[in-house]
């Protein structure tokens, strides 16, 4: 509970003030029937019974005044009405209050531990799951405060207040409630049983829905280019029949919960009316007090069915808050490292170290995707990583920055242990143009200022020209302010490729990683952005991990991977001499250049 309470204490003032301004209607609602009671009486001429009009009358008296008995009742009724309009009004209002900013910290909390996820605690969460958490589950605990806030008191004020001027009016007739009210609470315990995993299962069928809806968004182009619009449809028409499934199945229960609770109360009314009616004939009750006994049966059925829905919309809640709570609860692999020492450690140099490094992206299988590599690259230098797809280039430079934590052995950046940096003092000195090319919606020069907030406009046109993209930005008719979709879907793969490579170099980082990142482009334009990272990094350590032999063969250094192993180093004139590896590769694609 302590988790949940958190959120609730810098409202506090509205958790309070919201309830209480629901009791101020309680009050009203009531009294309502009771004054009601009062006319009814004095009109039909039955001012004695009970007492009830005498009860009124001595009020007004001593008051000093006595105005007609049914215009002051009438007064009363209006200045009540206008109190309970206050309060409903007031509760609503800081209900809604409590309820969004609750739900707005609770997010924020969500998101800011999402994004201190590596990229293995990410894997175990879809994205569309993720989606679903941040909005659709935490929308479901903000509505279950809502309702909390403004029925927490309300109903049971109601439930208490209308039992108690119902013994008031007649104890007799208050025994009928003990017929039904057995029957509802047994109802209430059968609902919130029977609901809750079908609350579970119905929001991970919306997870379910998202990710199939994002991945086909997101692909658009490749599921026209492959004509696959048909099967895409299949594809969401089944998890959209899923859901509703999950969704009829989680509102079954309320389906024949309401027509039952109205027929226990239909059944309660017509007992109050056949014996309510025989003690109004004997005299033994006036009209209006039957009246106000009839109003007051039904408040309390009211605040039956009302007390019900909290108890369903915490069953959502508590599905909901389950879903959120494996994301907060879940351990992140890669911890910052906190101490004051680690504040002052920063990349200065760029040498790079790997010892006896191993790793596993599944930690129970006895496959190695990196095996026990030993590699040293000095600071300044120019690496080329080639080998077969699946040979863990990617990984191997992703240990670099942390985004995965080896599972035997050191990863040393000049001399430290990347474990022994502040995570943005380590990623901060490291350039990474991944192979996945990611730009973000905005302007041309917003993606472009990721890598420096504070550059220049002179400074990001002259990284953009070391990319060769400068070229194809001026030619847009909004130049660098021209607007990319989501993940750059309006340029082209080369010209992606070439803005994230500006992107990185505005950084200025002591060791730049491209994963790959030259593939869509040309042989003469690689050449030439090559060509730029020795006049524009010169001390900076440069990895390029590439398939093509041509985007690595100047390079100071080779490194060959096959099956997660170093199987050769060296420059490109001592490989083809020692590594029988790198020679097919490389007279594969010299081959098939002659083909062509």
């Amino acid at each position: 509970m302590k988790r949940w309470i958190k959120y609730a204490k810098p409202y506090w003032v509205y958790f309070v003030l919201g309830p209480l301004c629901m009791i101020v209607e309680v009050i009203g609602e009531v009294l309502m029937p009771k004054f009601l009671a009062g006319i009814i009486d004095y009109g039909t001429g039955q001012k004695d019974i009970a007492g009830a009009s005498e009860i009124y009358r001595r009020i007004f008296e001593k008051a000093g005044s006595q105005p007609p008995f049914i215009v002051a009742i009438m007064c009363a009724m209006i200045i009540t009405a206008v109190l309970m309009l206050i309060g409903g009004v007031g509760g609503a209002y800081f209900g809604a209050k409590a309820s969004v900013n609750y739900a707005a910290d609770l997010r924020s909390d969500i998101y800011r531990r999402v994004q201190g996820f590596s990229f293995s605690n990410i894997d175990k969460f879809s994205t569309g799951s993720l989606v679903t958490r941040l909005t659709n589950d935490v929308t479901q605990i903000q509505n279950f405060i809502n309702i909390l806030l403004r029925m927490c008191l309300r109903s049971p004020g109601m439930l208490i207040g209308g039992i108690i001027m119902a013994c008031v009016v007649s104890v007799r007739l208050t025994l009928t409630l003990l017929i039904g009210l057995p029957v509802i609470v047994a109802a209430v315990f059968y609902l919130i049983k029977v609901a809750l995993p079908r609350f579970t299962n119905q929001q991970s069928k919306i997870d379910t829905l998202n990710s199939t809806v994002q991945e086909n968004v997101t692909n658009i182009r490749v599921v026209k280019s492959f004509v696959r619009e048909e099967h895409e449809k299949g594809k969401f028409g089944t998890a959209n029949g899923n859901l509703r499934q999950a969704q009829f199945d989680a509102m079954r229960s309320m389906i024949i919960m309401q027509p039952f609770l109205t027929l226990v109360m239909n059944v309660i009314l017509i007992l109050i009316f056949w014996f309510g009616g025989n003690m109004l004939v004997r005299g033994t009750l006036s009209p209006g007090s039957l009246t106000a006994f009839i109003t007051y049966i039904t408040q309390i059925m009211m605040s039956l069915v009302m007390m019900t829905m909290i108890f369903v919309n915490l069953s959502r809640a508590m599905a909901s808050g389950k879903r959120i709570a494996e994301v907060l609860d879940e351990e992140t692999d890669i911890k910052d490292n906190l101490t004051p020492e680690a504040e002052n450690v920063t990349v200065k140099e760029g040498a790079i170290e790997f010892k006896n490094v191993s790793f596993r992206y599944y930690k129970s299988s006895d496959e190695k995707v990196l095996d026990n590599i030993n590699l040293t690259i000095p600071a300044g230098k120019t690496v080329g990583i080639i080998g077969s797809t699946g040979s863990g280039k990617s990984t191997l430079v992703s240990l670099i920055a942390r985004l995965y934590d080896a599972d035997e052995g050191e990863v040393l950046v000049d001399g430290v242990n990347v474990r022994d940096y502040k995570l943005y003092n380590l990623r901060e000195g490291i350039g990474f143009v991944l192979q996945k090319n990611v730009l973000f919606s905005g302007s041309i020069k917003d993606n472009l200022l990721w890598g420096n907030p504070e550059a220049s406009d002179e400074e990001v046109a002259a990284m953009a020209k070391c990319a060769q993209a400068d070229g194809f930005i001026t030619s847009f008719p909004e130049g660098y302010d021209t607007s990319l979709e989501q993940g750059g879907t309006n340029v082209s793969g080369g010209q992606k490729q070439r803005l994230c490579i500006a992107r990185a170099l505005l950084k200025n980082p002591k060791i730049l990683v491209l994963d790959d990142s030259t593939s869509a482009v040309d042989t003469a334009t690689e050449a030439r952005i090559r060509k730029t990272f020795t006049n524009e990094l010169k001390g900076s350590t440069k990895i390029i991990i590439a398939q093509r032999i041509s985007s690595v063969i100047d390079s100071d250094m080779i490194v060959v991977l096959n099956e997660g192993k170093i199987t050769g180093t060296g420059t490109h004139d001592e490989l083809m001499e020692n590594n029988t590896e790198y020679r097919e590769i490389y007279f594969s694609q010299v081959d098939k250049k002659e083909g062509a």
